[in-house]
């Protein structure tokens, strides 16, 4: 982030430019060596040609010719290899050094961090947490203990009262009979035949001192 901000340190930059000067003298390098590896090919086809020719002198120019090219070609495979170990050692370099500076910006951040949050201030909080905790459990406790009348029970009692009741229960069901006698049967009515009622009297006593009272006024 503070390089997107204020931009690459010099360090990095000058590192960068560096590997960039080596990759392409690196690419230099390997142009010339297979410039003079084609040299050296043309210079061993010329001996054979010269030496079918029964040339032997200048067949022997081109050898010598060639061992040169092959000199400069095993020069230049030498200072590849030095540039090559330079790049190396460079990018490790590099990369320790970034190693180090995010190292660096992590520990600032990790002590701004503390700064801002000390051990005082976490004790005081956990603290405050505590309290609070403790005075809720209490509020919970208040609320569900009992009050008015049933403040007074004795659970103890209670308790015994509920083994009464469970010892009644249990004795009634072993004194249950084990089979309960079937209801008798009641005596069958012939079909086709329904049971004669008794009749109904006419004259009920309501009826009687009606009539009675109906007399005396005749008279």
């Amino acid at each position: 982030m503070f390089t997107r901000l204020f931009g690459k340190p010099k360090e990095q930059t000058n590192a960068l430019a560096t590997l960039d000067k080596l990759n392409e003298t690196l690419e230099m390098l390997e142009k010339k060596e297979n410039l003079l590896l084609k040299k050296v090919a043309a210079e061993v086809e010329k001996a054979k040609e010269f030496t079918r020719a029964k040339n032997k002198r200048a067949a022997i120019q081109c050898l010598k010719r060639k061992r040169l090219y092959e000199q400069q070609v095993e020069q230049l495979g030498n200072f590849q290899l030095r540039i090559h170990d330079q790049m190396i050692m460079l990018e490790g370099a590099k990369a320790t050094t970034e190693t180090v500076d995010a190292l660096r910006t992590g520990a600032a951040a990790m002590k701004a961090m503390q700064k801002a949050t000390n051990i005082d201030d976490v004790d005081k909080t956990m603290d405050e947490i505590n309290e609070q905790t403790e005075n809720m459990k209490q509020i919970q406790e208040a609320l569900s203990a009992p009050i008015g009348a049933a403040a007074d029970f004795d659970e103890d009692e209670l308790e015994a009262e509920l083994e009464e009741l469970e010892g009644a229960e249990l004795e009634a069901e072993l004194l249950k009979p084990a089979t309960t006698a079937p209801a008798a049967s009641l005596p069958s009515v012939p079909t086709g035949k329904q049971p004669v009622r008794p009749t109904a009297q006419k004259n009920t006593a309501e009826e009687d001192e009606l009539a009675a009272l109906q007399a005396e006024m005749a008279l």
